[in-house]
């Protein structure tokens, strides 16, 4: 069961979903989830898995939902945590999670949130789109590189990403749902050809609009970005969504080079990660 809810869990990660374990670790007496028992909630809500079942299972999930709720994202730093449960009728008054039950067993639970690791699809194969891949390597982050031309999109030149794609905008498009694209943390818009960037813009954000995931940036002047947001109204996307994207990416830092923009941009990444704002 541990394997199997594991492998769950490491399923939903790549999805881009957070996951919440618990884990029976001790258990006395009478009750109905042994040590290794695992139950695992995704932030969509699914479920895989079991800590017994009944009054134990209902206290342990919803502990679980309350982990994964957005308000508790920025408290990830404080980690899991570790609660006794007393499945009997009259264990109230305890330092302890009592239920009510006839059991009359005590069960330790351990309970934590997983992360999934970054997943950038770097829209764009050139020297910036190259230097933010190597710096993905160097911190062991997932990418995929999408780029309309083969010479800048392909695995000779990106032998450690997910997957390289190279193809039309309307095709990689027709591929992609809001489900799909919640594989990646963040959308990086560097392609070579402003074209490319606006179609690639209006498309993910006509398709991803309602889901927390993913990020989208684009690199660029603030010129640029309103001939994008022009462009995005006029293609009916409304103003909200449009506000979402970062236009230009990376954080101040005085960058030029392009690998000094790669650190300045995924330095920005991680800020969201760990929920802080860049100043």
């Amino acid at each position: 069961m541990s394997i199997a809810v594991l492998s769950w869990a490491l399923e939903m990660l790549r999805g881009g979903e957070r996951v919440a374990i618990a884990s029976v670790i001790e258990a006395q007496g009478s009750v109905p989830g042994k040590p290794g028992a695992k139950l695992a909630i995704s932030s969509s809500g699914a479920t895989f898995g079991t800590v017994g079942g009944a009054g134990l299972e209902m206290k342990v999930s919803q502990k679980l939902e309350d982990m994964l709720s957005p308000e508790n994202v920025s408290n990830r730093k404080k980690g899991g945590s570790v609660e006794i449960f007393l499945l009997h009728k009259d264990g109230k008054g305890k330092e302890v999670t009592a239920l009510d039950s006839l059991c009359g067993g005590r069960v330790t639970v351990a309970m934590e949130v997983i992360d999934p690791r970054p997943h950038i699809l770097i829209a764009g194969g050139g020297h910036v789109g190259f230097a933010i891949a190597n710096v993905c390597d160097n911190l062991d982050w997932s990418y995929s590189v999408f780029d309309i031309r083969g010479n800048y999109s392909n695995s000779e030149r990106f032998p450690n990403a997910e997957r390289v794609i190279c193809c039309s905008v309307e095709e990689f498009l027709s591929e992609e749902d809001k489900q799909s694209l919640r594989r990646f943390s963040d959308i990086l818009l560097l392609s070579h050809d402003w074209g490319v960037d606006e179609d690639l813009l209006i498309g993910l954000l006509r398709a991803s609009d309602e889901i927390e995931r993913p990020r989208i940036g684009a690199i660029g002047s603030k010129k640029k970005w309103s001939e994008f947001e022009r462009s995005g109204i006029e293609h009916g996307i409304e103003k909200r969504v449009l506000d979402s994207v970062r236009c230009p990416i990376g954080l101040e830092i005085g960058a030029d080079t392009p690998e000094e923009i790669a650190i300045a941009v995924c330095a920005e990444i991680l800020s969201l990660e760990r929920t802080i704002s860049p100043t």
